[in-house]
């Protein structure tokens, strides 16, 4: 049997680059547009499994013949979701927030066969964030790196200064958490070329 087409249902240039890392490149990138918006009540857990899942199947619906891949990552203090830091404020206020405490970043992943199976995971990290000075935090709001970012930061960029100690997959803090990427796409027959 050949290698398979994989659409990854995302615009996001780092899940590229965390799938080129593992030797996957997708024949097509098509990004789902969907309400991200939390469900009354909504964990933050369920809310990355569920946008995951929304994504994978809005995509697919157009790639029959595909595998397709999506992802979607959420920050959470508690059960409080931060948001996709849309302004210098938002970034501001994340990390103003975040600022000497412990976060955690989940990122579900969902992958469709052509067959029609699914199977999805979540990858949960804990992260415990330095007590930022407003210096810091406003250098990094000038920098611009925290916007469209969950949370407000990216921490492959400068913000990987902020972060004492991260529990779990860093690659999922990223975007992909590449482990269970890896073993989602194998179990369910796909063969890169």
């Amino acid at each position: 049997m050949g290698a398979s087409r994989l659409v990854l249902a995302s615009a996001s240039p780092r899940r590229l680059d965390l799938l080129a890392q593992i030797g996957v490149r997708p024949d097509l990138i098509e990004a789902a547009d969907l309400d991200e918006v939390p469900l009354p009540n909504e964990t933050p857990r369920l809310l990355a499994i569920r946008l995951a899942r929304a994504k994978a199947c809005t995509v697919a619906s157009q790639h029959a013949d595909a595998f397709v891949l999506a992802a979607d990552t959420v920050v959470a203090l508690g059960r409080r979701i931060l948001p996709k830091a849309e302004t210098d404020d938002e970034v501001r206020q994340c990390l103003t927030l975040m600022s000497g405490r412990a976060h955690k970043v989940l990122t579900g992943v969902c992958v469709l066969s052509p067959d029609g199976r699914s199977a999805a995971r979540l990858s949960e990290t804990r992260l415990h964030m330095k007590r930022l000075t407003d210096s810091e935090i406003e250098a990094y709001v000038a920098c611009r790196e925290g916007l469209g970012k969950a949370g407000g930061y990216a921490i492959q960029g400068r913000a990987g200064a902020f972060i004492m100690a991260l529990q779990g997959s860093y690659t999922g803090v990223v975007g992909l958490p590449v482990y269970e990427t890896a073993n989602l796409l194998t179990g369910l027959g796909y063969r890169a070329s």
